[in-house]
């Protein structure tokens, strides 16, 4: 019995012993007297059993009819079975005319196994052991915050930590995660340590192509692309829970960081990066861990710094045309016509955009003399695609130049502009008989009558103005 009915049966039992009225009883209880009298009457005929509620353990009266309720699991089971119980039962009111209350709807699909509720749909990611050496796998990962508040704008730590120590390895702010940025902070890191086993991503385009089959680059980013010509694995995590201990750290960063970076009154990311290094020996000191080997499998770098600036840099192939042109970043590029230029129409030569921004075109090593043909101006093009993290950047560098340039820029002629008819007020057909005896037509086709009169007299040996005069019979 619930506890409402047990407290009936205590002020009833009182009524029936004499010991309270019903008036008071129906106070107690909200009921009235009457009612009062009824339960006292059921309680001495059935005992404490009697208060009970008849309808407990049957059917609702509300309950919808069993024809009915195997008639909607099937038009659910053969038409919406993906569908959620709100989306179904609109579906049955408006294409089938049958309504039912959706949370009927829910319990009916819940029942027969067509809908699992939000907590039967919550997934687990159980943790995964950490790495056993040092330099083994590397979680590398961006976030973008407002690291030094209302002092600057917001920009990004680039944080590389260790999966098997939880130590962070290498920091840097920079401005957005691009690929530029994260050769300069993988520069840093391979000064600093030596090149790991692997580096463990997310699914961000400067790691990984988006398209199945792209068609040229072979299938892989310019970041990746380097970490190969190294030799070092790269590996991107399908979840942000897979590399969880970048993304608790980072969340330790919002935290820590920020308040020290407020401490020492630092404002900018050059003073920023300078501090990074006091901080990750603190933040190593506080949650770093013994791996379970002492192996350190970081290797040496063994590679020259022209070879490293070739190899951390933007290096695609061209295609050189007949006239010793090819096109790269909106510009046409033109090959001085030396005697290796010249052999090169119809092959692709390599380009080079190095980080300090300088551009080079070589073909097997040999740097090729080039000038630029025709350029474009540079800017954002309008309906540009910009990547959500680099929208940050992308908007600075835009208000840069707009207060650099107040000027507006020139009008952008759309594709109807360009190719649309334009009328040029000339009359097409033949031409009118009113037209043809104007007098300056009559004064030119005169003046050519006597040119052809003179120029036959001259052939004949007759005088000029007889054979003007043969000419205009003849005409």
């Amino acid at each position: 019995m619930s506890e409402r009915e047990l407290n009936r049966i205590e002020v009833l039992s009182s009524v029936d012993d004499g010991t309270m009225t019903a008036t008071r009883a129906g106070d107690l209880l909200n009921l009235s007297r009457r009612q009062i009298q009824r339960l006292v009457r059921r309680l001495r005929n059935e005992g404490a059993g009697g208060i009970r509620h008849k309808a407990r353990g049957e059917p609702s009266n509300n309950v919808m009819n069993w024809h009915k309720r195997d008639y909607a699991i099937e038009l659910i089971r053969e038409n919406y079975a993906d569908f959620g119980p709100t989306l179904a039962t609109e579906m049955l009111a408006e294409q089938h005319k049958f309504k039912v209350s959706r949370e009927t709807v829910r319990k009916c699909m819940k029942e027969e196994g067509l809908w699992l509720s939000r907590a039967q749909r919550r997934q687990f990611h159980q943790p995964r052991l950490r790495r056993d050496c040092l330099g083994e796998l590397i979680q590398i990962d961006g976030s973008d915050h407002h690291w030094f508040k209302d002092r600057n704008d917001r920009c990004t730590l680039l944080v590389f930590i260790d999966d098997a120590t939880v130590s962070l390895m290498h920091l840097k702010f920079v401005k957005s995660e691009s690929t530029f940025s994260y050769f300069s902070a993988l520069d840093g890191y391979l000064a600093d340590h030596g090149r790991p086993v692997a580096f463990y991503l997310d699914k961000h385009t400067v790691f990984r192509v988006a398209q199945k089959d792209p068609e040229n680059g072979a299938g892989m980013t310019q970041f990746v692309r380097a970490l190969n010509e190294l030799n070092i694995e790269i590996l991107c995590a399908n979840s942000s829970q897979a590399k969880g201990r970048v993304e608790r750290a980072n969340r330790t960063h919002q935290d820590r960081l920020v308040k020290e970076l407020r401490i020492n009154g630092i404002s900018d990311m050059d003073a920023g990066n300078a501090f990074l290094p006091e901080f990750m020996e603190r933040y190593k000191f506080k949650f770093a861990r013994v791996p379970s080997r002492p192996d350190n499998l970081h290797r040496p770098l063994n590679v020259e710094p022209d070879r490293k600036a070739d190899i951390l840099c933007l290096r695609e192939k061209r295609y050189v045309g007949q006239q010793l042109t090819f096109s790269f970043e909106r510009k046409r590029i033109t090959l001085e016509p030396t005697e290796l230029a010249k052999s090169l129409t119809g092959k692709n030569v390599d380009t080079f955009v190095l980080p300090d921004g300088r551009f080079e075109v070589r073909w097997k090593g040999q740097p090729l003399a080039r000038s630029v043909f025709d350029s474009d101006q540079q800017h954002v093009t309008h309906a540009a695609i910009t990547e959500n993290k680099r929208l940050g950047e992308v908007l600075s560098w835009v208000k840069e130049q707009q207060e650099t340039h107040p000027t507006p820029a020139p009008k952008v002629k759309s594709n109807t502009e360009k190719v649309a008819y334009k009328p040029t007020g000339k009359k097409r057909g033949r031409p009118t008989p009113g037209w043809a005896k104007t007098p300056e037509r009559m004064a030119r086709v005169e003046a050519r009558r006597k040119k052809a009169a003179e120029e036959k007299a001259a052939q004949l040996s007759i005088g000029p103005q007889r054979a003007y005069f043969v000419e205009k019979v003849a005409v």
